[in-house]
């Protein structure tokens, strides 16, 4: 029997890619629930620790030596390989031995292999190891299989990335998987698309690529970059999205130091700044915006102007404009009018940003300041 059509070993738990698909068609636009946490194999990994290895240059010669072992015996079938990596670190990023093992044996073979482990897989390790055979290939019929794994992001984000990006130079493969994860998945998927040439992903990574978590601090300064972020929010073709997204990449950009590019090191900064603050005034008064443009105004206000990539003056004007838009009566009225916010992020920011950038929407009545010309 072939290794395509080999059928999984009887009495197996569900498959990983079972597990994935099932949770698609119940969300078939959105990302799973939990990332589709737990996985079936849970509780065969709960606790699972390896020793820290003194030299990382070795990580993946285990599994490499497993596949070599395999390869080599051309009788050996797929299913041979269901558990056998279970107890050996198997790394979830492309690793240079696993990749080398794959390239010395048939090509036929490794493509059969590790379409069978991904699609038949009930453990973690063994379809991790199918997913990096295929990220070493550039058959366009693995990109559903690959997209389905690959919406398990926290483990085969990043494997699932750089196999996309092989495949397709538009694009459109990972822009699919991109807009379906969240998290440290989103990182990976967001980081490739920022390689892709030529750029068929930038409208996207102009307007979607923040979707507010923490981790979008390790690829907000790339975005910001690779999609030319300056030319598109001086130019000519705005729109509400787009002007929306800038917000979030400057306040991400503002506040990780330590994860990725910072203001300080965005050559544009004081330019998409200006322009930011400038289409601000021109938005309808919504909440969010109020929020995300108060924090980019706290952020400039709370560190040195040089943080910001900008001059004393620059930042003192950028200021200005920030909190004359804010304290305009009819986004203090939007302000006043959202329900949506926890209490208790309310009152820190009311006593925090709010009471330093003296904003009136937060200001009791009869201390009210002077509105800002």
């Amino acid at each position: 029997m072939s290794e395509t059509t080999e059928p999984a070993p009887l009495g197996s738990r569900t498959t990983l890619f079972h597990h994935a698909l099932r949770l698609h068609r119940e969300n078939p636009d959105a990302p799973l629930p939990r990332d589709g946490e737990p996985y079936p194999d849970d509780e065969h990994h709960r606790g699972r620790r390896f020793r820290t290895r003194r030299d990382m240059r070795t990580q993946g010669a285990d599994a490499a030596a497993i596949l070599d072992a395999h390869f080599g015996d051309e009788d050996a079938p797929a299913s041979d390989l269901a558990d056998a990596f279970h107890d050996v670190d198997v790394p979830i990023q492309h690793n240079d031995h696993v990749a080398a093992a794959a390239l010395r044996a048939d090509r036929r073979r490794v493509q059969n292999t590790g379409r069978w482990l991904v699609r038949h897989s009930t453990d973690r390790c063994s379809a991790l190891v199918g997913l990096a055979l295929l990220a070493t290939d550039r058959a366009d019929e693995d990109i559903p299989l690959i997209q389905t794994i690959g919406l398990l992001s926290n483990s085969f984000g990043a494997l699932a990335a750089k196999a996309l990006r092989r495949r397709t130079g538009d694009g459109q493969a990972l822009l699919w998987l991109a807009h379906r994860v969240t998290g440290v998945g989103r990182v990976y998927l967001v980081e490739e698309l920022c390689r892709c040439q030529p750029h068929a992903a930038r409208e996207w990574l102009l307007r979607h690529a923040c979707d507010g978590d923490c981790l979008n601090g390790y690829f907000a300064g790339q975005v910001a970059a690779a999609a030319h972020l300056h030319e598109a929010i001086t130019g000519a073709e705005l729109d509400d999205d787009l002007v929306d997204h800038t917000g979030r990449l400057l306040h991400v950009m503002a506040t990780c130091d330590g994860m990725g590019t910072t203001l300080a090191h965005y050559p544009p900064a004081a330019i998409v700044l200006a322009a930011h603050s400038t289409h601000l005034g021109r938005q309808a008064p919504a909440a969010d915006r109020y929020l995300t443009a108060a924090l980019i105004a706290d952020d400039l206000t709370t560190a040195p102007p040089e943080q910001s990539g900008c001059t004393t003056e620059q930042r003192d004007e950028l200021v200005r404009r920030y909190v004359s838009v804010l304290n305009r009566q009819d986004w203090c009225d939007a302000m006043h009018a959202d329900t949506n916010r926890d209490d208790d992020f309310i009152a820190r920011f009311a006593s925090k940003v709010a009471a330093r950038l003296r904003l009136r929407a937060f200001i009791k009545p009869g201390n009210d300041p002077s509105p800002t010309e």
